[in-house]
């Protein structure tokens, strides 16, 4: 049928059905034959080969004739053409003035266009191979996107030229098209014209029109054909449609595309109607490249308002998306009355008529039409398959499929508009698979392709296939077929349901297909059922509370009362009960509740008290310890993103409030987890003596009181800028109306809270609230609009994955999944279950009780149930015939639990009665029932409404206390989870569950009563949540019982009264007296055929005890030999809780032995030890004592909570919702997915494709996101931007996860770790050592300053001796330095440690921040923006590179140095004016003195540490301007400047990348002393003293992190005695104290302590110490311009240039009132030397021994320099050069000039060779060793002589090459005293390139 151009199917598939259907029916006179529709759409999809080779051509001209001639045929008026002017030309092809207007004549031809004109080519129905040319203004065409044409023509003729045409309709006289039809520029101007390369005018692209409500084709014949012009670029198109989850449009697609292909024409409606407008959406629904929506051109008189109608939203019986039309249509009186139903009218296409008269008996309902004009607009999905060829599907095709999908339904089935959707979009797919399938194969074809010859589904023989299909269905679907109006097929529709013609008949489908515009259609549900369910599903929740509430208070039920009462034929049953009550007055208490009072009373004397009682402990599950540790990464990648968003380091503490919905049950349940939890205490927020009244302020109820709490929390926060508060929002998918929306006056006030409070401005601006909205049902949180970004949701996480069990819990998870699961076959007793006779009970109601909402009807139902299985179980055995087995199962079960218990504990049965008037009929009526049969003690009845709390009776608080041990007098609980073992019918009202939970002893969840008729995902996924569970997973729960007693007669079991000696494994009392057997239907209706009333079989052992198996038994049945296999899956491996009070061990049923040898971890699985002992882990051993095959051993424990806790609830569903979950659609997934997720959200579009059984949670988000748009009640509707990502909150975070799996858990735990994270962020691991070599004395203790004394005072601190020996921890493994005055214990000194460990082992504490601490990076607070140079608002700091020269004679060369130099800092330095040559770095004047002003420039040396040192001294210097400049080598220079933009650096030559700090500490010391000559310079020429220059730098640490002060009160009455604190202080304030000390440049060398938390007295005694400084150092240049630090070194270099400056004869002075804390830093520094092989790339560990060799050997190289290597091994193997210093404290090693690190083992004392330098007396001293390292000049012969070495001393020579080696023996006439050898020759293991150091050793003669 070519290329129909509303997309028919095309497929020869449908053709030969619907051809072998006719003929089927025509030759048959007894086969139904099957309906087309199920052949064709309920089977597996097919792929459709035939059409893999389908062609077409361009046959557009034989369907133009055919179009024209259908209109005429049926046309009942046709269009009258105005006569043409006299003595005009009316040839076709030519204008009036007789000028050729065809292509094919004028295509060479010049022709004029004015501006704005374009030429197109006309259509002429009498010349079908002839384009006609216009001009046309180009205003009044449609733009690529068939947008945007003017209403209205204004065109040329090109033949004669006339101009000004304004109407088409004059213009196509003129032109002579010959109408018969009212002329149309959409229908008539095909096609531009555009110039070839030749300038031939040629077709070009179809005229895009599209954008009003049309229709398509107006008769039913027509079809119009179309060319693709196949493009070679869309070759880019691949992926198969028929399997796509979610189709996306091709990116690759080019532009061109949209233009090629045919249009029908559509265009605005006739007449320029006012509801029209171009960017209507009725006229944009379909988005930008697709063409005809076909949608019903019909325009009523509110055409404009379709824009408003939701897309499937149900919409209420007033609401009307047309007014109706025509005649009106009276509906007949009496209508409910006769047809004991309300008929629901969903209209179809077309025009609807009025309805008059007693229109209360009828609901008319949009919901269809909405569908079909969905179904009409192809989605943005499917563009990529070329919009210009693929039609929505017709109206006839439409209607078609809804009649087969009807005939198909059963009888009770009810119709869901989203299976009706799913079919459109199959059907759609499949009739255009070959375009589909074209597009993305898109091999380029010269020709276009032949059509394929199928005919389309026609409006006049619609009516015919309609009948053909609905005569297989037995009258379930009638059609009635009209020949002008619906309103003549509705009367005849309602003349036939008075007449009682319809009674068989559930749907009626009325066509009207006469007209040529198409057909009216309208479907009326006649069915009592369906009619029913429909009506009552178009309520909103709050119209259905007021409906039932209505009928309660109006007496209008009392008719089902009295009802009721006439069916027991006894008499009434109030009669029975009390006749039953006088009777039995005396002792059916005594009896049915012995076993309740008999255990209450010897729990006193402890003799038979149940010991499985036990109420969990608060404890983290893995999963829940996941979940918020994924929590935490998602809140820490917001605060590392770039967009400021959040500022972890900026919070010192964290605070919260938890929203919680109204229901008084869930607030206090949240306060007992959030009590429990310790999480106040652990977060600082409360001290430890917590009240309840202090843990209601973090919990907050969203009712009326909330705005208080909520303002006080919001307050909090602004005044808390430095506290993280996180609001969590639970059960956040509760309540999301939009605060805006005032559509329901009527409503509480709590609806809208959300919006109001937690979108409010405040929250969403305030840089400290975090919100986490937390659900089991995020669906209506994932739309388009949605606040919350798709990277900010956290699911959680599945238990497996590929098998594994990713987190080992004890207990196993049953959901949703898991329940369905256990309806399948295979599996043991079902989980879900529904209740046939009361299904059946309900309906014949229904009928009997039109009037009555069956919420009212199934109530009354269930009551009446529940009370006849009460009496019955109290021995009116008669009543068993008015209840269902399902009933008696749990009745009977509930009553005899207590009894099976010594302590009395029972189940709970959860009766879900969702309207709280209802729940409070139910409630009296059972609480009258239990008094009247005495059963007041047995089991307690609860009323559970959300507003307010637990009432129970005082009987069973007192059991509940005696139970959980609680003394508390006026406790009662609180908590649905505190009724844990108490034998209950909760009934449980309110609208929607609100995050209750229930305890563990729930063994029933009846949902028989929830409101099925509403069917959204989260509504019915949030029942069934209630019976969610975690079940021991050591219990094993699959497929565990007895075959045979599946098949065996009920009556079988009713031989015995004794309940332990019976098969039956639960509730088997009421099987014993259930004589009666009823057929059933199949499925799960848990009565069903085999378990005809042994409903309660389950496959887990529970109510009663396990049954015995023999050795026969298990080879019958295949479920026990296999049953412990599944078990391996089981987390046996974990201990298992075993109950005390059990007397002997249980198995489960084992396979033969045979098997258990072979499979011992089956045994392990299988087996549950419950010994009289303590718990122990069973353990494979247990093999050994395996029962036999004919040995299995009972349980006596008969506690049913016990049984109950270790398997899942059984839960009762309506049959209605038992269908949906339980069938899958054609993907795997339950039916429930597919549902609307939630009441105010609607879908998209209809045309998307299903959800996929395989999707994650993150793909079911996205799907949701893509999907599904919220309507304006919610409160999302209003957050749009176009896509763009702004609309996502930044600090809003989604978690989701199965409900009860203990979320509430995992964000309290988050919560914790977060709060552990914020305390580690604000707190660092400092050293914390003491001071080593402290007990070495070097003199006496004297006191040369004060206590309290502020400076040292110049003239007393010279006579202070130097202390040579080291303090600082950090040189715990140095060699000690000896003087002549230390008193040297000569403790074993040993190796303590290896220096590689010392950053492992070195003792360190954590310290909290404090307001003064240096930072790394990852600091950035508001302060801090413009000081680092992160601030977003000013542009990235801009930085200068200078270079700096300077020569330097020891180097021998001149040195170049980089500055790099941000703009912000370069008024610290002076260039010359005209070239902006760096000349220097300013210097302040020794008389400065400002407040906020640093003098001295502070060099921080760094290597490794670009994001963790500690650069940031914003806050060290308390905001003080000060100059800090970074040294770096030079392969560093780019990741520093990226991440410190706003730092001077300095750069190192790059001769130095491979140097140590001593290379950096040297090149700070000359440059400064360079830069210091330079000032001079400068400011003497401005008159100022070379002497008043600051000469001082600091040099400091790059772990730097705190510094503090000592402050010392010597108010005490002896002047000895003095107290002494130590707190934090800004380095701004000790530097510019010390800047500030007196004759302060008459120092060389300031520094501090090292701080130490084991600080002693006698450091602080003595404010200022002679001694060694490291770390953070003042260094005077000017004094110490002659000593040099030594470039070459690694190690120990700062005590080296201590020695020197000492010898030097200058003051060191340390500050002992000031210490520095160094931070552990774990990367970078000294670490970052890796000594390896040169030659092989593999990291092999290579010894300190390895580092030198024998000179010339064939010994490995290391790639690492010299110096590194020689002090390396001089710190491990010195004692192999000077084996006689071992441990010989009182002999040191003499070395010369320099201090090298020879190990903690041996002791040096340092000599200067230097003239007039200050040495120790080496008079008395013999020394065992001589080290001369790299000696210069001034070493001599006659300096050494002075020495005194012992016999056999060793002496070892270090020089740069082995020439200056025996140069240097000659120099120093050492051969006169020392002995050498050749061997004695060695060198560092370095390769010649890398110039290694050579040593010569030799022994003293």
């Amino acid at each position: 049928m070519g290329n129909s151009y509303a997309g028919q199917l095309k497929t020869t598939r449908f053709e030969e059905v619907l051809h072998n259907s006719i003929e089927a029916s025509l030759r048959s006179n007894n086969l139904v034959p099957r309906p087309i529709f199920s052949q064709l759409y309920l089977e597996a999809e097919q792929q459709l080969s035939s059409l893999e080779a389908g062609s077409r051509a361009d046959n557009e001209e034989e369907e133009e004739e055919e179009e024209e001639e259908g209109s005429e045929s049926s046309s009942p008026v046709s269009y009258q053409m105005k006569p043409p002017p006299e003595g005009c030309c009316t040839t076709d092809g030519f204008c009036q003035a007789g000028k050729d207007l065809r292509l094919v004549s004028i295509s060479n031809e010049h022709i004029e266009v004015p501006s704005g004109f374009l030429l197109v080519g006309a259509k002429s129905p009498n010349l079908p191979d002839h384009l006609l040319v216009c001009a046309v203004d180009k205003r009044f065409l449609p733009d690529d996107n068939g947008r945007n044409a003017l209403l209205g023509f204004s065109g040329n003729c090109v033949g004669c030229g006339k101009k000004g045409f304004c109407y088409f309709t004059e213009f196509s006289n003129h032109i002579n098209l010959k109408l018969t039809t009212q002329p149309k520029k959409q229908k008539h101007l095909k096609y531009y014209l555009v110039r070839n390369a030749q300038g031939a005018l040629t077709k070009g692209s179809v005229i895009c029109w599209k954008g009003a409500e049309f229709r398509g084709r107006q008769s039913s014949s027509s079809t119009c054909s179309s060319t693709l012009f196949q493009l070679p670029e869309s070759s880019g198109l691949s992926g198969s449609i028929s399997s796509e989850p979610l189709p996306a449009a091709n990116p690759n697609t080019p532009a061109g595309t949209q233009q090629t292909g045919t249009l029908t024409n559509s265009g605005p409606p006739k007449k320029r109607h006012k509801g029209w407008s171009p960017e209507s959406p009725s006229s944009t629904e379909t988005w930008n490249l697709q063409l005809n929506p076909q949608v019903p051109n019909r325009i009523k008189n509110d055409g404009g308002s379709l824009s408003s109608l939701p897309h499937s939203a149900l919409v209420g019986p007033a609401s009307s998306p047309m007014v109706g039309s025509g005649e009106p249509v009276s509906v007949p009186d009496n209508l409910l009355k006769i047809c004991k139903a309300k008929p629901v009218i969903f209209k179809g296409h077309g025009n609807f008529p009025y309805l008059c008269g007693n229109i209360n008996d009828v609901i008319v309902s949009p919901l269809l039409y909405t569908c079909y004009r969905n179904s009409q607009s192809l989605s943005r999905a499917y563009e990529q398959y070329g919009a210009s060829t693929i039609q929505p599907i017709s109206e006839e095709m439409q209607l078609l499929l809804t009649v087969y999908y009807l005939v198909q339904l059963a009888s009770d089935q009810v119709p869901l508009i989203e299976d009706l959707e799913q079919i459109f979009m199959r059907s759609w797919r499949e009739s255009h698979l070959s375009e589909i399938r074209q597009y993305q194969q898109a091999i380029p074809q010269t020709f276009p392709q032949v059509p394929s010859q199928i005919a389309p589904v026609t409006s006049a023989q619609l009516p015919w296939l309609a009948g053909l299909a609905a005569s297989s269905c037995n009258d379930s679907v009638h059609i009635i077929e009209c020949s002008y109006s619906l309103a003549e097929g509705l009367s005849e529709m309602f003349k036939l349901l008075i007449e009682g013609k319809l009674i068989k008949t559930n749907y009626v489908v009325i066509i009207c297909a006469s007209r040529n515009r198409g057909i009216d259609s309208c479907i009326v549900i006649t069915g009592k059922y369906q009619a029913r369910v429909l009506s009552e599903g178009m309520l909103t929740p709050s119209d259905y509370q007021k409906e039932v509430n209505y009928q309660l208070v109006t007496g209008k039920v009392e008719t089902l009362g009295s009802f009721f009462s006439t069916l027991c034929p006894e008499g009434d049953i109030d009669l029975l009960l009390e006749k039953f009550y006088q009777e039995n007055q005396g002792h059916i208490s005594s009896s049915l509740s012995a076993s309740v009072n008999k255990s209450t009373a010897m729990n006193g004397t402890g003799a038979a008290v149940c010991t499985s009682y036990e109420i969990e402990q608060h404890q983290i599950r893995p999963f829940q310890l996941a979940v918020a540790q994924k929590l935490l990464s998602h809140i820490c990648s917001i605060a590392d993103s770039s967009t400021q968003n959040l500022d972890l380091g900026s919070f010192e503490k964290i605070d919260f409030l938890i929203c919680v919905p109204p229901s008084e049950v869930t607030y206090q349940q949240t306060l007992f987890h959030l009590w429990h939890s310790g999480i106040l205490l652990e977060l600082g927020l409360e001290k430890e003596h917590l009240t309840k009244q202090r843990v209601e302020q973090y919990v907050m109820k969203l009712d009326a009181d909330a705005q208080i709490k909520f303002k006080v929390f919001l307050q909090n926060s602004m005044q808390n800028p430095h506290t993280l508060f996180v609001l969590i929002h639970d059960h956040a998918h509760w309540d999301l109306m939009s605060a805006m929306h005032s559509l329901y006056p009527q409503t509480e006030l709590s609806t809208g809270l959300v919006d109001r409070l937690l979108n409010c401005r405040e929250v969403k601006e305030a840089p400290n609230i975090v919100t986490l909205h937390v659900t089991s049902f995020p669906y209506a949180l994932q739309t388009q609009h949605t606040h919350i970004s798709p990277y900010n949701e956290i699911h959680w996480p599945s238990s497996y994955s590929n098998g594994v069990d990713l987190y080992h819990e004890n207990k196993k998870y049953f959901g949703l999944s898991e329940f369905i699961e256990s309806t399948l076959s295979g599996h043991s007793i079902p989980l879900l279950r529904y209740d046939s006779s009361f299904e059946a009970m309900v309906m014949a109601l229904g009928k009997r009780f039109p009037r009555l909402h069956s919420a009212v009807i199934r109530t009354f139902v269930l009551i009446q149930h529940y009370s006849a299985a009460m009496m019955a179980v109290c021995g009116l055995s008669q009543m068993k015939n008015y209840t269902s087995v399902e009933t008696l199962e749990i009745t009977q079960n509930l009553i005899n639990s207590s009894r099976q218990c010594p302590s009395g504990h029972g189940l709970m049965v959860v009766l879900r009665i969702p309207c709280t008037p209802l729940a409070a009929v139910a409630y009296e009526r059972l609480y009258n029932v239990r008094e009247r049969l005495a059963l007041e003690d047995n089991f307690e009845i609860i009323l559970g409404n959300p507003n307010s709390g637990i009432t129970i009776g005082k009987h069973f608080v007192e059991q509940l206390k005696v139970w959980q041990k609680i003394e508390d007098v006026d406790w009662k609980p609180r908590t649905y989870l505190e009724l844990e073992g108490l034998p209950c019918i909760l009934i449980f009202s309110g609208m929607d569950p609100q995050g209750e939970s229930l305890p563990r002893s729930l063994r029933y969840c009846d949902l028989r009563l929830i409101n099925s008729s509403s069917l959204v995902r989260t509504t019915l996924e949030q029942e069934l949540g209630l019976a969610a569970y975690f079940v021991s997973s050591e219990v094993h729960t699959e497929k565990a019982v007895v075959n045979d007693v599946l098949e065996s007669d009920p009556e079988k079991l009713s031989s015995t009264d004794n309940e332990d000696e019976e098969i039956a494994t639960e509730g088997s009392a009421s099987e014993k007296r259930s004589p009666m057997k009823r057929e059933r239907s199949h499925s799960h209706d848990s009565a069903s055929s085999s378990l005809s009333s042994k409903a309660s079989i389950t496959a887990f052992c529970s109510e009663s005890s396990p049954p015995f198996v023999t050795a026969g038994d298990t080879a019958k049945s295949p479920h026990l030999s296999n049953s412990t296999e599944e078990n391996t899956n089981s987390h046996e491996k974990q201990k298992q809780k075993v109950d005390k009070g059990a007397q002997t061990t249980v198995s489960k049923h084992l396979p033969p032995v045979t098997e258990q040898l072979d499979t011992k971890q089956n045994i392990r699985s299988a087996q549950i030890s419950i010994t009289s002992s303590s718990s122990s882990p069973f353990s494979s051993s247990s093999s050994s004592s395996a029962p036999t095959q004919n040995s299995f051993i009972l349980q006596t424990s008969q506690c049913s909570m016990t049984k109950a806790s270790k398997q899942p609830p059984i839960v009762f569903l309506p049959k209605l919702v038992y269908d949906i979950i339980t069938s899958t659609d054609s993907s795997g997934l339950p039916k429930s997915s597919s549902l609307l997720p939630y009441h105010s959200v609607m879908w998209a579009s209809s045309f998307r494709p299903l959800m996929s059984k395989m999707m994650t949670c993150t793909e079911q988000s996205l799907y949701y996101r893509q999907w599904t748009v919220p309507k304006p009640i919610h409160m999302d509707y209003n957050n749009r931007n176009e896509g763009r990502m702004d609309t996502f909150h930044p600090r809003r975070l989604l978690l989701s996860g199965p409900p009860q799996i203990g979320k509430t858990g995992a964000y309290l735990q988050f919560l914790s770790i977060l709060s552990r994270m914020l305390i580690r962020l604000t707190e660092v691991d400092v050293y914390d050592e003491e001071e080593i070599n402290i007990n070495i004395k070097e003199e006496p203790d004297q006191c040369y300053h004060q206590p309290g004394d502020t400076w040292p005072d110049l003239e007393t601190f010279k006579k202070i001796p130097f202390n040579y020996t080291i303090h600082d921890p950090k040189y715990e493994d140095a060699s000690l330095i000896c003087s002549k005055l230390q008193t040297i214990n000569s403790e074993d000194r040993s190796m303590s440690r290896r220096q590689e460990d010392v950053y492992t082992r070195r003792q360190t504490t954590r310290m909290r921040l404090s307001k003064y601490a240096a930072y790394n990076t990852y600091h950035h607070c508001e302060q801090c923006h413009q000081y680092m140079g992160f601030n977003p608002r000013y542009q990235l700091y801009e930085s200068t590179l200078h270079a700096f020269a300077f020569s330097y004679s020891m180097l021998g060369e001149e040195i170049q140095l980089h500055f790099i130099i941000p703009k912000s800092k370069e008024h610290h330095f002076v260039f010359s004016q005209p070239g902006r040559q760096l000349e220097s770095m300013r210097l302040p004047l020794v008389t400065d003195k400002n407040e906020d002003y640093i003098k001295s420039p502070t060099f921080t040396p760094t290597t490794g540490r670009h994001e963790h040192g500690l650069f940031n001294l914003y806050h060290a210097m308390d905001g003080a301007s000060h100059l800090h400049v970074l040294v770096v080598k030079e392969y560093e220079m780019a990741i520093y400047k990226k991440y410190w933009p706003n730092h001077i650096m300095l750069v190192l030559p790059s001769i130095f990348n491979s140097a140590g700090v001593g290379a950096a500490h040297f090149l700070i010391k000359e440059l400064s002393y360079h830069n210091l000559e330079l000032e001079r310079n400068r400011q003497e020429e401005l008159g100022i003293k070379p002497q008043d220059i600051w000469p001082f730098i600091v040099i400091s640490d790059d772990s730097c992190v705190m510094w503090n002060a000592v402050e010392v009160d010597c108010s005490g009455d002896r002047k000895s005695d003095y107290t002494w604190t130590e707190r934090n202080v800004s380095l701004k304030q000790i530097l510019q104290h010390i800047e500030a000390t007196p004759n302060v440049t008459h120092y060389a060398l300031i520094g501090m302590r090292k701080w130490s938390s084991k600080a002693n007295s006698t450091e602080i005694k003595e404010p200022f110490s002679c001694c060694h400084v490291h770390d953070f150092i003042m260094l005077n240049v000017d004094l110490t311009q002659n000593v040099q630090y030594n470039q070459n070194r690694f190690m120990c270099d700062d005590v080296d240039f201590n020695l020197r400056v000492h010898s030097a004869g200058l003051l060191i002075c340390r500050f002992n009132h000031f210490s520095v804390m160094k931070k552990q830093i774990a990367v970078g520094g000294q670490r970052s030397f890796h000594i390896k092989s040169k030659v092989s790339d593999t990291p092999v560990s290579i010894s300190p021994a390895q580092y030198i060799c024998a000179p010339d050997s064939k010994h490995t190289f290391l790639a690492a320099p010299a110096q590194l290597l020689l002090e390396k091994y001089l710190q491990y193997h010195s004692h192999r050069f000077f084996p006689l210093s071992l441990k010989n404290y009182s002999h040191p090693v003499l070395s010369v000039d320099c201090y090298l690190n020879l190990g903690p083992q041996i002791a040096v004392c340092y000599v200067s060779s230097r003239p007039h330098s200050l040495n120790i007396s080496s008079s008395g001293l013999t020394f065992s060793g001589l080290l001369l390292y790299l000696c210069d000049s001034f070493v001599v012969a006659s300096f050494l002589k002075k020495f005194h070495f012992l016999k056999g001393a060793t002496l070892c020579v270090i020089c740069q090459d082995r020439n200056s080696l025996r140069q240097t023996v000659v120099r120093l006439e050492l051969e006169d005293e020392w002995q050498f050898r050749l061997r004695d020759e060695f060198q560092t293991a370095n390769a010649k390139e890398d110039r290694p150091l050579f040593f010569l050793t030799g022994r003293h003669i």
